[in-house]
C-alpha cells in the first residue's frame, strides 16, 4: 500500500479518489483513478507473485526448469513487456492503452482509461448503437492492421518479444492432460498415453507455417473495448496484451472466434473467418486452406490449454465460476480435432478423455 501510493503521489495522482476495477484470471489487478474530472486506470502487477519470465537466449531445459512462465513465454512479473507492446500497438495506429507513468521495478503502471464498453457488453446493449456483426467486423479488421503493419519485435529494458515457439505451445497443451483429464476427464493419462499425445501434438504442429506477426495471444470479446468516437480501426481498444509473441496470423483470428466466455454465432464466425481471408488475399498471395489448417490445429492448442487452465483454476484456486465456461470449450475443440491434421492428437485422446474425440 505505502509503494503504490508513493508511485501515485509521484505520478501527481495521490490525491486521486480508487475504485476497483473487475479482472482477470491473472495475478495483476487494476483500479480506476478519479482526480478533477480526470481518468486513469492503476495496474498493480506484484513481481513475486508469478514466476520468471523466459530470458531471450534460454533452451527449452531452462525454461522448464525456471518454471511454466518461462517455458510458454509468458511476461509473468516484467511489466516492460505491457509498456513495449503498447508502444508498439499505438506506433501501428491501434487504440491500446497510453502509459501515463511506470515503476517497472515496483510493478505499477499508470494507463489511460478506455472506459467500460467491452465488446461483449456493446454487442449485448440496443443503446450501444452497434450490431454484433459489425464488432466483429473491426476486431478482424484491428488484426489486419496490425499484420499490415508489421512491427519489428517490442523491446524495452530487457524485455524482447520472443517467438511462440513449440516448447511454449507443447507446455500449453500439456495443461490438458495434467489439470483438465484428472478433474473432468475418466482417468489420468498414463505414461504411454501422455508420450503418444506428445508425438501427435509435435506432428500436428510442425506443419505450421511460421512465426510472422505479433500474436497478442489474449484477443476475444472481454479484450476489446468498443470506442464510438474514434474512427477506423481505433474504434476498439485492445487490451491485456503483455503476454504477446510472434506467432501465425491465425491463433488471435481463432482465440476471437471460439471465445471461451461467449457464444459467438456461426454466421459471424463465417462472416469473420471470410473477411479475414479476403483481406489478406487483397494484400497479396494468401493460402487459404492452409490457414483454414492452421486455425484448426492453433485452436485445438488453444482450447487444450484453456480446459488445462480452467481445470487448474477450478482445483487449485478454488474458482469453482470456471466450470460454467467447460462445455462450450469442449464443444470448440471437439470442432478443432474433426479436421484431418489433428487425426494423431484425437487419437491420443481417446483412453482418458473420449468425451473430446466424439
Amino acid at each position: 500500500m505505502q509503494k503504490r501510493d508513493a508511485f501515485l503521489a509521484a505520478s501527481d495522482w495521490g490525491d486521486a479518489t480508487l475504485s476497483p476495477i473487475a479482472g482477470d484470471a491473472s495475478t495483476r489487478a487494476y483500479q480506476r483513478l478519479e482526480k478533477n474530472g480526470r481518468r486513469a486506470v492503476l495496474m498493480d502487477a506484484p513481481r513475486a507473485a508469478e514466476t520468471a519470465p523466459c530470458p531471450r537466449d534460454a533452451d527449452p531445459a531452462q525454461r522448464r526448469q525456471l518454471g511454466y512462465n518461462a517455458t510458454a513465454r509468458l511476461a509473468g512479473p516484467d511489466l516492460n513487456a505491457f509498456i513495449a507492446v503498447s508502444e508498439t500497438l499505438r506506433a501501428a495506429g491501434l487504440a491500446a492503452p497510453e502509459v501515463y507513468a511506470a515503476n517497472p521495478s515496483e510493478g505499477f503502471a499508470l494507463l489511460e482509461d478506455l472506459g467500460d464498453e467491452l465488446l461483449v457488453k456493446a454487442a449485448a446493449d440496443p443503446k450501444s448503437g452497434i450490431d454484433e456483426a459489425t464488432l466483429y467486423d473491426y476486431a478482424v479488421d484491428v488484426l489486419t492492421e496490425l499484420r499490415r503493419a508489421a512491427p519489428d519485435a517490442p523491446e524495452k529494458d530487457g524485455y524482447v518479444m520472443l517467438d511462440y515457439d513449440e516448447t511454449a505451445m507443447l507446455a500449453e497443451a500439456a495443461l490438458l492432460p495434467e489439470w483438465y483429464a484428472p478433474h473432468r476427464g475418466e482417468r489420468s493419462f498414463s505414461a504411454a498415453e501422455m508420450s503418444a499425445l506428445d508425438r501427435a501434438w509435435r506432428e500436428a504442429l510442425s506443419s505450421l507455417a511460421a512465426p510472422s506477426v505479433i500474436v497478442l495471444r489474449d484477443f476475444h470479446a472481454e479484450n476489446l473495448l468498443w470506442l464510438p468516437k474514434n474512427q477506423g480501426v481505433k474504434r476498439l481498444g485492445v487490451i491485456d496484451f503483455q503476454d504477446g509473441l510472434f506467432g501465425h496470423p491465425a491463433y488471435d483470428l481463432v482465440s476471437l472466434l471460439e471465445d471461451a466466455r461467449r457464444d459467438v454465432s456461426p454466421t459471424i464466425v463465417t462472416r469473420a473467418f471470410d473477411r479475414y481471408v479476403r483481406l489478406a488475399q487483397e494484400d497479396g498471395a494468401f493460402d487459404e486452406k492452409a490457414f483454414a489448417r492452421d486455425y484448426a490445429i492453433l485452436g485445438a492448442q488453444r482450447n487444450a490449454k484453456i480446459l488445462g487452465i480452467f481445470a487448474r483454476l477450478i482445483v487449485r484456486d478454488g474458482k469453482t465460476r470456471y466450470h460454467d465456461f467447460f462445455e462450450r470449450v469442449e464443444n470448440h475443440l471437439r470442432g478443432d480435432l474433426r479436421h484431418p491434421a489433428l487425426a494423431g492428437v484425437r487419437d491420443a485422446l481417446k483412453g482418458a478423455t473420449p468425451a473430446l474425440t466424439q
